[in-house]
């Protein structure tokens, strides 16, 4: 073997040059002169901070698990119904107990909060146990 024979293990990597044409150009990646040359340049698009600044929902979330239930106690019953009348959806909404959200209907839950003394028919609401045995001991049905 002679000296012309011998072969590097590893090939010549050549460094590339930065800033003498070629590839990057002038500035190296490196922006103009100035402040934008500087390291420990901060200044951030304006909106990017506008963005930043609104409140955001955290956690994840579908639109089927969130609780969209209008909670309705039985004292809010006691007041806006008299004696007989019949509860559903669209008495509440007419005596104004429920408002309706965004053009839809809501469900409605009647929770135990309060008593009742007076016979309602409730039909079509979804009701607590607690709630249900206060109606049926004031003598009102549940459907």
């Amino acid at each position: 073997m002679q000296i012309h024979q011998v072969k590097r293990n590893t090939k010549n990597k050549k460094h590339v040059q930065l800033g003498r044409g070629g590839r990057h150009g002038k500035t190296s990646g490196r922006g103009g002169k100035g402040q934008t040359a500087r390291a420990g340049n901060k200044r951030r698009p304006q909106m990017r901070d506008e963005i930043k600044k609104i409140p955001k929902l955290r956690g994840y979330k579908f639109g089927s698990i969130q609780n969209d239930f209008y909670a309705i106690n039985l004292d809010a019953l006691e007041n806006a119904y008299k004696a007989g009348e019949t509860v559903n959806l669209e008495s509440l909404v007419a005596k104004k107990v429920v408002r309706i959200k965004s053009g839809k209907n809501p469900r409605v839950k009647i929770l135990a909060r309060g008593t009742l003394g007076k016979m309602l028919a409730i039909k079509g609401c979804t009701m607590s146990a607690t709630a249900k045995a206060a109606v049926e001991k004031a003598g009102g049905s549940v459907e």
